[in-house]
């Protein structure tokens, strides 16, 4: 039986707001352009927030972004995006956001960002995007 690793994981917020744009499948973090926690929305606006993990190297964390409701494909409210993540290695930089698309209007208001361990809250931040 694998022993839990109990182990306390440190998770800095280096930075957050506006950013250049992501593409997920390459391990670059998106380019920082601005501090805010007000973003304007607009078609293709990268936001979001980098985290720097310590002490959790091979530790899979969960994440959630909770966003306005809007309609998924079947025209149900989408539920919040959620997902999981290896840390790769120590320390590790983590970028955690979305970016806006057509329609605009029902993806304005909070998005909140979370990063969990077994449940438990490691941190969290909104965006607010206007």
């Amino acid at each position: 039986m694998k022993k839990k690793n109990n182990r306390p994981i440190e998770i800095d917020l280096i930075n957050y707001g506006l950013y250049s744009e992501w593409d997920g499948e390459n391990s670059n973090l998106p380019k920082f352009i601005e501090l805010t926690d007000k973003v304007e929305a607009k078609i293709g606006v990268e936001f979001g927030m980098i985290v720097e993990i310590r002490k959790a190297r091979g530790r899979y964390l969960d994440f959630e972004i909770d966003h306005p409701p809007f309609p998924d494909e079947s025209g149900e409210i989408a539920p919040p995006f959620t997902g999981t993540f290896r840390v790769k290695h120590n320390p590790f930089k983590f970028f955690l956001g979305d970016t806006v698309w057509h329609p605009i209007e029902d993806k304005r208001g909070y998005w909140k960002l979370s990063i969990f361990l077994d449940g438990d809250l490691l941190i969290t931040k909104t965006i607010d995007l206007y």
